[in-house]
């Protein structure tokens, strides 16, 4: 939406406005389903309660710290670009706004996430039980 508002020159209107907000709203509900999972998670707990010895083992370490950094620091991206969005006064500059700020948390989630390809993490997509 921001790509094709900020190319195509097109009007902000509530529509997008709409996008703009709840994007970060889900942003935020999202951040404080992580917090609790990550409380719970018994990968968390094992890093925290041996983290001496843990934090050598970057897939532990990811878990332990790495993501939930990232992720915070995308909520956190986020919320600042939603932010500067809605007080820009002309509509291409809050596209512009968006396209920036929102991009670069999508590319921290990206990064953030467990992929079986990673190598900081060897995880499948779905497990066998």
């Amino acid at each position: 939406m921001a790509y094709n508002g900020y190319v195509k020159k097109t009007l902000f209107t509530l529509k997008e406005d709409a996008i703009r907000h709840w994007t970060a709203t889900i942003a935020h509900v999202q951040l404080v389903v992580g917090f609790t999972l990550y409380i719970k998670s018994p990968i968390v707990q094992f890093f925290w309660a041996n983290s001496k010895k843990t934090i050598p083992s970057l897939e532990i370490s990811f878990f332990g710290w790495i993501h939930i950094l990232l992720m915070f620091i995308a909520v956190l991206v986020i919320t600042i670009g939603s932010a500067k969005a809605k007080r820009k006064k002309n509509d291409r500059d809050k596209f512009e706004t968006l396209l920036i700020w929102f991009g670069l948390a999508l590319l921290l989630i990206f990064l953030a996430i467990p992929w079986p390809f990673s190598p900081f993490v060897t995880r499948p997509y779905i497990r066998p039980f």
